[in-house]
């Protein structure tokens, strides 16, 4: 939680001890304890002595500096669990509000180029976490945090253990990817790079998995190698894999399912950024038949 050598004061370990014991993960209680950081560091008194007009003020300096909708809202969250787990104080955040997030469509990528990414990494682990997080429609940490064992070639699926939300699932494994990650797992074994039942995905010391900002640098370096000029991330294989799924005609009701969303409208989405089902559709005017003359 810290790198600090100071003491933790008996309120900062309090708050920890009440996201320990609801299980938040280490990512949450991070950011909830920086929120409440930015908060003292704006303050001239104690955080646990803010007012509802001292949180009001705090809000509308975030928004005057130019503080992203996102991490507002964030910043709230963390201060919500803050205030009223920790202190018990329902009523002071009462003058602060959540604020819309516009939902911009994600910049898909076609199976080409997919296909041209894929072909332009050349390391063969990296080949393989590329090609899981796209085949399987995974998030890099849960491509990060596979073992081994989660590789259910029998009924070809993908254990995925404690995804968004702390929820398991199963993805879809399919020939080619485990055709790939056997590839990649003998050539593991013979280079001892992969511990018996630990990583499926190891980093430089393979008793710590992958990191995701490895990942992310993988991905980008072969975007660059293949020529790829789109504004993408890693976590775009995820939005090609569910696009191309939708193309495909799979139901979106199981799209949701694969992918682990909790809300059909997430998955919904896609439709917007579906090209090839959108191009199928016949426009009501094409059954016009209208006069085109001039």
């Amino acid at each position: 939680m810290t790198h600090s050598n100071q003491p933790i004061s008996p309120l900062r370990q309090r708050m920890i001890d009440d996201m320990t014991m609801r299980r938040l993960s280490p990512k949450t209680q991070t950011a909830y304890i920086r929120a409440v950081k930015k908060l003292a560091e704006f303050l001239d008194h104690p955080t646990h002595s803010a007012s509802a007009e001292d949180l009001r003020r705090f809000q509308l300096h975030m928004a005057a500096n130019g503080v992203s909708n996102k991490t507002i809202n964030a910043t709230i969250t963390g201060l919500r669990f803050f205030f009223e787990v920790t202190l018990e104080d329902r009523q002071a955040l009462r003058k602060m509000s959540t604020v819309h997030e516009p939902r911009k469509l994600p910049v898909i990528l076609n199976p080409d180029e997919v296909k041209r990414l894929l072909n332009a990494t050349v390391n063969l682990k990296y080949k393989a976490a590329l090609a899981t997080a796209y085949g399987a429609g995974l998030r890099a940490s849960e491509v990060a945090h596979l073992k081994v064992s989660d590789i259910d070639s029998q009924q070809m699926l993908i254990h995925v253990e404690l995804g968004k939300g702390s929820k398991d699932r199963n993805a879809k494994l399919s020939p080619t990817l485990l055709r790939l990650l056997r590839q990649w797992w003998q050539a593991a074994q013979a280079e001892r790079k992969m511990l018996r039942g630990g990583w499926l995905f190891p980093g430089q010391n393979p008793v710590n998995p992958i990191s995701t900002r490895q990942l992310n640098r993988v991905f980008h370096a072969a975007a660059t190698a293949a020529g790829i000029n789109k504004r993408v991330s890693l976590h775009s294989l995820r939005h090609a894999c569910a696009t191309h799924l939708l193309e495909q005609g799979v139901d979106i009701r199981v799209i949701q399912v694969l992918l682990g969303h909790k809300q059909l409208e997430t998955t919904a989405l896609y439709s917007q950024v579906a090209t090839t089902t959108l191009r199928d559709v016949n426009s009501p005017l094409d059954a016009l038949s209208i006069d085109l003359s001039t």
